[in-house]
C-alpha cells in the first residue's frame, strides 16, 4: 500500500474517531494521560513558539496556547480540525510527512499519540527536526512494546473507535527502548526519554475509586525513574544541532 493511500485510510479512521473522540477525554486515563504528556511539555514551551504535529481536536494544543508565545497545529483530519477551529486554535490539515512551514520556524516541535501511526516515522521525525530551529527541541512520542499496554492490547484486541470501526483499521507501530537513538534523524541529538503509563494496566480501573488517584500519582512519580522504560508511551525529547 503506498503512503498517499495509507493517509488516505487515516484520514478516514480519524475523520470518524473526531464524532466522539472526547466524550471521556476529560477525566480519567485520558486526562492522566493528557496531565503525563503536557508535564514534559509545558515547561519547555513557556514562551516559546511551538507546533504540534497530529494536533486532532486541540486538547493539548489548547494548554500549550495558554503558555506559548506563539502555537499551532496540524492534523491530517479536517474532522478533528473542525473541534480544534472551534477552540480558537491556529490550525492547518498536513502531513506529519510534509510539514507546511520553512526551515527553522519553531522552538519546539511535538507530537502525541501519533507517530505510532505514521508509516514513514523516520521522514516525519525528518519533518519536525527541519522546521525545528537550532538549539530548539523536539518531543516525539512513540509506543513501547516492553509495556503492560502493549500486553493489554495484544490480549484485548482492536479496541471499537465507532459503529464498524476498530483500532486494527489503522497503521501501529510499536519501538522498543533499544531503538529510540537510532531512529533519531542526525540533525537531533537525544537528550532524555520519559516513560508515561508504567503500571495501568487498562484505562477503566482509573474510575475506580480510591484505585484511579493512587494510580494516577505512582504514574506521575516514575516519569523519569529506572521504571520509564516499561511505560506505554516513550516520550523522546531531542535538540536540534546548532
Amino acid at each position: 500500500m503506498t503512503e498517499s493511500n495509507t493517509e488516505g485510510r487515516s484520514r478516514a479512521y480519524y475523520d470518524d474517531f473526531a464524532t466522539g473522540y472526547e466524550r471521556e477525554r476529560h477525566a480519567g486515563y485520558h486526562a492522566l494521560l493528557d496531565d503525563l504528556e503536557l508535564g514534559v511539555a509545558l515547561p519547555l514551551a513557556e514562551g516559546r513558539d511551538v507546533l504540534e504535529v497530529g494536533c486532532g481536536t486541540g486538547l493539548i494544543l489548547s494548554r500549550l496556547h495558554a503558555v506559548a508565545r506563539h502555537a499551532e497545529g496540524v492534523d491530517l483530519s479536517p474532522g478533528m480540525l473542525e473541534k480544534a477551529r472551534a477552540r480558537g486554535l491556529h490550525v492547518r490539515e498536513a502531513s506529519a510527512t510534509a510539514l507546511p512551514y520553512p526551515d527553522a520556524s519553531f522552538d519546539l516541535v511535538l507530537s502525541f499519540k501519533v507517530l505510532a501511526h505514521v508509516p514513514d516515522l523516520s521522514l516525519a521525525l525528518t519533518e519536525m527536526a527541519r522546521v525545528c530551529r537550532p538549539g530548539g527541541l523536539v518531543l516525539a512520542e512513540l509506543y513501547n512494546p516492553w509495556s503492560l499496554r502493549y500486553l493489554a492490547k495484544r490480549l484485548a484486541g482492536p479496541g471499537k473507535i465507532s459503529e464498524g470501526r476498530t483500532e486494527a483499521d489503522v497503521y501501529t507501530r510499536w519501538d522498543a527502548p533499544t531503538k529510540v537513538a537510532a531512529l533519531l534523524p542526525p540533525e537531533l541529538a537525544l537528550e532524555e526519554v520519559r516513560g508515561l503509563r508504567v503500571f495501568t494496566p487498562a484505562a477503566f480501573v482509573h474510575k475506580i475509586p480510591f484505585v484511579g488517584p493512587a494510580l494516577a500519582r505512582a504514574e506521575h512519580a516514575v516519569t523519569r525513574s529506572p521504571l520509564r522504560w516499561f511505560g506505554g508511551f516513550l516520550v523522546v525529547v531531542a535538540k536540534k544541532r546548532g
